[in-house]
């Protein structure tokens, strides 16, 4: 992980290429599928695996994102392949077996050959004459984490088949206290330590043949993935020098809930950090200071980053803009923005309220003025007032309570953290559910989650 000094130290040097490159290094670098190469018979079903190698280049890291990519087969006709990896031989021939995951410097990919009989099946090749395991070793967490082997045959005749179900074969693990594994393979971590796994398959002439993997079992949180980090908005644009705009990092995740505010737990950078500093929650220098706040020093713009290393390791990162345009008064007809002596106490506040989940069709937030006037915030699909991003101004410091009301098919999951004071429903996540916020600069972004 980058420190804040270092970064900025880059960034005002103009290197900005070394955050892309250290992105990329970090990230999803490359992807194998094993076995390399598998055969199978028409109607006969056989399990691919995707490792992906995440990490950079001096401490590359391994995880098995079977269940993260995306599955083809180059040739339908011939076999198919589930989105858990798993092929099924349509017809006599061959195909590649392709995985794709997105990375951070575009899609990534690995292949495989998958050759289909017209016949095959265990015994059409003779006897078992050697046993793989795949992979040969990998970590999983004693909270309850998983990892998935996979037992390969090759027969006399030289045939390759996955045999990790077959009742022929016995998983055994040496340590069951440290892990356990079920007759197709899946081991699961139950204390820490380290356990051997032999996959042991008997021929039907009572020969042996047999083969190990190790798995390693943690005592740390199952990795969760994080599938991708936005910043909201894309751009911030102010008119006034020392004007302020707070900008919102939203994390998608693999499990429930599926999106949710990151904007106290990113890093936040700027790339012209004299001119457009930009806050990280809590840093030292800038004590309770809410992340992602921008301040203009200067005329002109900057690239503003957050960045997050998630609980697998890798750094995601999001990228948006925040200007000051430098545009000289002209009374009467332009008044002109971001000039000098263009800085005034802020005396009113823009508060922008957005739809931060995945539900869109639904969803409502209101908010009265100041002076109590209804719905001068209306904001969801339809409204009159207002649509998918809604702004009203409020004097600076005034509370605004937003209000996400009970709306039918809505599960309401959350404000964003710069609410002061937040009141969900304790029954239900339908609502109604309130949010206190006390804008104490020019520009105030608040996000609703709704699923």
């Amino acid at each position: 992980m980058f420190n804040r000094t270092s970064v900025n130290a880059l960034l005002l040097a103009g290197l900005a290429l070394s955050i892309a490159g250290c992105v990329k290094n970090n990230g999803l670098d490359s992807i194998s599928v094993g076995p390399a190469t598998q055969s199978v018979g028409v109607g006969q079903s056989t399990q691919f695996t995707a490792t992906g190698t995440l990490g950079n280049s001096k401490d590359p890291q391994s995880q098995n994102i079977t269940n993260q990519v995306t599955w083809t087969s180059s040739t339908p006709a011939v076999a198919t392949v589930s989105a858990a990896g798993v092929a099924v031989g349509v017809s006599a021939g061959t195909t590649t077996i392709t995985a794709t995951a997105p990375g951070f410097s575009g899609v990534v990919s690995g292949t495989a050959t998958l050759t289909v009989t017209g016949t095959g099946g265990v015994g059409a090749g003779g006897a078992i004459a050697s046993i793989s395991i795949i992979p040969g070793s990998q970590s999983v967490s004693a909270s309850g984490q998983t990892g998935q082997f996979i037992a390969l045959g090759t027969f006399s005749n030289g045939v390759t088949e996955n045999i990790s179900g077959m009742s022929q074969l016995t998983w055994m693990s040496s340590i069951p206290s440290v892990a356990t594994v079920s007759a197709t393979g899946l081991v699961s971590g139950v204390s820490a330590g380290t356990s051997t796994v032999t996959a042991l398959w008997t021929n039907t002439n009572a020969s042996v043949v047999s083969a190990t993997a190790t798995v390693t079992v943690l005592l740390t949180t199952a990795p969760e993935p994080l599938l991708s980090l936005t910043i909201i908005p894309s751009t911030l644009t102010v008119g006034n020098l020392q004007d302020t705009g707070n900008f919102l990092a939203i994390g998608t995740f693999s499990t429930p809930p599926y999106v949710r505010d990151l904007t106290n737990s990113v890093i936040w950078l700027s790339s012209f950090p004299n001119s457009f500093p930009v806050d990280t929650a809590s840093t030292p220098a800038n004590p309770g200071a809410p992340g992602g706040l921008v301040t203009a020093y200067g005329t002109g713009g900057a690239t503003i980053i957050a960045e997050v290393t998630a609980a697998d390791g890798t750094i995601q990162t999001a990228t948006a803009t925040f200007n000051c345009p430098l545009i000289l008064p002209d009374p009467p007809t332009q008044p002109g923005s971001c000039y000098p002596g263009s800085e005034t106490s802020a005396l009113l506040s823009t508060v922008t309220v957005y739809n931060e989940g995945l539900n869109t069709t639904n969803w409502l937030v209101t908010a009265p003025s100041a002076t109590g006037t209804p719905n001068v915030i209306h904001c969801g699909p339809g409204s009159t007032s207002g649509g998918s991003v809604c702004v009203a101004t409020y004097p600076v410091g005034s509370p605004i309570t937003l209000t996400a009301p009970a709306q039918p098919g809505v599960s309401f999951g959350g404000w964003s953290s710069n609410c002061t004071s937040i009141s969900p429903n304790p029954s239900s996540a339908a609502g109604p559910n309130t949010c206190t916020l006390s804008p104490a600069t020019s520009s105030e972004t608040v996000g609703a989650i709704f699923n």
